[in-house]
C-alpha cells in the first residue's frame, strides 16, 4: 500500500525564495472527506492522484502519470477551483522540502510540506517554518480549491 506522511507549516521567513521553482496546476475530480481525486500538470508533465482519508498525518496515496492533454481537459472539468502555484524544493538537513507559494484566489498563502518515514519522525526545521498547520483541513489543497484563502476572512465574518 502506498502512504504518504506529510507535515505541513506556514511559511514566515525568505530562505526558501532561491530553491528551484515549477509551476503546478491542479484541480479536483472528487472532493469527499474519504477520498480525492486530483489531477495536476507540473512543467511538461500530468498525473492523476488518488487520495484516501487523512488519519493524522498519514494518508494512502496512489500517483499516475498520464498524457499532459488529457490532464489539460480534465483539469476543465474542475471549473474554477483549479489551483496554481510555484512549488520550490530544496533540501535541508537531509530532508526534501517542498514550498508552495500560491497565486490567484489563494495569493499570498506560502506553505512548506515536507514529507517522512513514520508521523513521529525527528528533523531539523529551517529558521523561516512558522506555525505547524498538518492537522487544519483549511490548507489542504483539495479545500483550497473550494474555499480559497483570499475569502477566509469574510467567511469566518459570516459565521
Amino acid at each position: 500500500m502506498a502512504l504518504e506522511i506529510e507535515r505541513k507549516f506556514l511559511v514566515t521567513g525568505e530562505g526558501w525564495r532561491s530553491a528551484p521553482s515549477e509551476r503546478l496546476s491542479q484541480g479536483y475530480l472528487c472532493h469527499e472527506p474519504e477520498r480525492t481525486v486530483r489531477v495536476r500538470i507540473a512543467g511538461e508533465q500530468a498525473f492523476l492522484t488518488i487520495k484516501g482519508i487523512t488519519q493524522g498525518a498519514t494518508r494512502q496515496e496512489f500517483e499516475y502519470p498520464i498524457p499532459v492533454a488529457d490532464a489539460q481537459s480534465l483539469l476543465a472539468l474542475c471549473g474554477a477551483g483549479v489551483i496554481d502555484k510555484y512549488r520550490h524544493r530544496f533540501v535541508h538537513a537531509g530532508k526534501t522540502w517542498e514550498v508552495d507559494a500560491f497565486l490567484g484566489d489563494n495569493q499570498g498563502l506560502v506553505v512548506a510540506e515536507i514529507e517522512l518515514a513514520s508521523e513521529d519522525e525527528v528533523f531539523d526545521k529551517p529558521d523561516w517554518l512558522g506555525e505547524e498547520v498538518t492537522h487544519d483541513a483549511r490548507y489542504y489543497n483539495a479545500n483550497l480549491s473550494t474555499l480559497p484563502f483570499v475569502h477566509w476572512n469574510k467567511a469566518a465574518q459570516a459565521e
